[in-house]
């Protein structure tokens, strides 16, 4: 007889509910209350990007879109990366997220199998583990703090296993801000062949350069990045995960059939065309 308990996964329930979302729920409604729960930006999307919206409304852009996202708004993606000197294929080394943390999910439910370890580097972004748990996966939860909250070559190597099938960073890390040393990853990068995903989420608010530099050189590596804070459009809910081809292929095959909406996509379309404000609300932040 199958128990109330039973009709659940029981990976779903070994899953704490997150604790930052039990604070952001507390705090709706509280004008008065300055929230840290979720990181987002203090300012509303100006008004002639949300005027945006209602123009594609009104044309009748309503119909789904590629998996991959708008063609035109890959081709936008590519053409901001040329900025830094980078060179991304729009049609298959770009794919559009319902933010950054659908592209954490894709990578994860692409990749790991029951009883394959993953190593989180923590603290971290609270969504990696449950994500992984949920694949059934084993996490191997790597301590920072011991290192000055800066995970070490020596440290991760130590962690991996015959069974590790990837590893979990954040850099600028969440919520320390602290950015990976470079040498030390790169130490990893050439002698792990598994996957290594470098979550970006926050990447506009640091003067270094983005891992995605180094991503022809290390062909395992997953970068995703978001248009939820800097740009700020958390609600608009869009991210962008780029990988080499064999490796995107995959994600687009395990993501949800209904992409991220099209007037989402048509908001970003717009907001790539106004680069220059980003750039001062970065600098306002930051001073």
């Amino acid at each position: 007889m199958i128990t109330r308990k039973d009709r659940f996964s029981q990976s779903m329930q070994n899953i704490p509910p997150s604790g930052i979302r039990k604070f952001f729920e507390m705090l709706i409604g509280h004008d008065d209350v300055i929230s840290l729960s979720v990181g987002e930006p203090d300012f509303p999307t100006p008004w002639g990007i949300r005027e945006e919206a209602y123009y594609h409304l009104e044309k009748g852009h309503t119909s789904y879109t590629s998996n991959w996202g708008l063609i035109e708004l890959r081709e936008e993606i590519a053409k901001y990366m040329t900025r830094y000197n980078l060179s991304y294929n729009p049609t298959n080394e770009i794919l559009v997220t319902v933010g950054a943390s659908e592209g954490v999910d894709a990578v994860l439910r692409a990749i790991l199998n029951p009883g394959d370890e993953i190593i989180v580097v923590q603290p971290c972004y609270v969504n990696y583990a449950p994500l992984a748990e949920l694949c059934q996966a084993k996490v191997i939860p790597l301590d920072s703090s011991i290192n000055g909250y800066y995970p070490t070559a020596e440290q991760i190597k130590n962690a991996i296993t015959p069974k590790t099938k990837a590893i979990m960073l954040c850099s600028p890390n969440n919520p320390t801000g602290n950015l990976l040393n470079t040498t030390e990853i790169e130490k990893i990068l050439k002698g792990f062949d598994g996957i290594v995903v470098i979550d970006e989420a926050y990447i506009d608010f640091s003067d270094k350069a983005s891992w995605l530099t180094k991503l022809n050189k290390y062909p395992q590596m997953v970068i995703l990045q978001t248009f939820s804070k800097a740009w700020g459009l958390a609600a608009a809910r869009c991210g962008m995960a780029f990988a080499s081809e064999e490796i995107i292929s995959f994600f687009n095959k395990v993501k949800y059939p209904y992409n991220i909406n099209i007037l989402t996509q048509k908001l970003i379309l717009e907001k790539l065309e106004q680069v220059e404000i980003k750039n001062n609300w970065v600098k306002e932040i930051l001073s």
